[in-house]
């Protein structure tokens, strides 16, 4: 960013690549019940691989960290307020919303997501991994979601079966879904559907595909 909320990044990155402030992990921790400074780290296989110092106000964080460029940049130090907004929940307490600190923004959002500013996904551009994903892959997630419903076992090669105590309309609604899902899935398998043959049975294959 050169100026505050401008040069936003382009639409090529995921939320993955980012590191995340998440208002809900702040209100179960009890944290934005305090009023003095604390260190809030990000953890990377035990270790930490970043941290910022939160200051929580009666209606908003003050964020304060340091922050470089590319190469040999020296650190810069940044401190900013990000506002926060609590709305009452049906069955009692309360729930607490970052407003996204961009220029022009202030969506209400639950994560923030940090580069040179922590900022709403929106302004960042940023994709959810899932929407990165083909129509092949989707299917196929859907798939083995299906299969756990029904019989928790098997990749997508091999029958479903109905699971113990599971109504039979009910298993064949989610057969019937899971067809549909795996054809999609493998509609993009390597060599075309008669490559198919090396790992399933072609009554099984004609099965699915027919």
């Amino acid at each position: 960013m050169g100026g505050w909320g401008s040069g936003r990044k382009g639409g090529s990155d995921t939320t993955d690549g980012y590191r995340r402030l998440d208002v809900r992990k702040l209100q179960r921790e009890s944290v934005l019940d305090r009023r003095y400074s604390f260190n809030w780290q990000w953890l990377r296989n035990d270790e930490v691989i970043g941290f910022i110092s939160i200051r929580p106000e009666d209606d908003r964080i003050i964020l304060e960290y340091r922050t470089r460029g590319s190469g040999c940049a020296e650190w810069t130090p940044i401190e900013y307020a990000v506002d926060l907004e609590r709305t009452q929940c049906h069955f009692g307490g309360e729930r607490v919303w970052f407003r996204c600190p961009a220029m022009n923004c202030k969506r209400r959002v639950a994560v923030l997501y940090g580069a040179k500013y922590f900022v709403c996904r929106k302004c960042y551009r940023l994709a959810y991994p899932s929407q990165r994903q083909t129509r092949a892959d989707r299917a196929t997630n859907r798939a083995y979601a299906l299969r756990e419903r029904a019989c928790d076992w098997g990749t997508i090669f091999e029958p479903l079966f109905r699971r113990k105590g599971m109504h039979r309309k009910t298993f064949d609604r989610i057969a019937d879904e899971y067809k549909k899902q795996v054809r999609m899935a493998l509609s993009d398998f390597p060599g075309g559907l008669a490559s198919l043959e090396e790992f399933i049975d072609a009554e099984d294959l004609m099965e699915l595909f027919n």
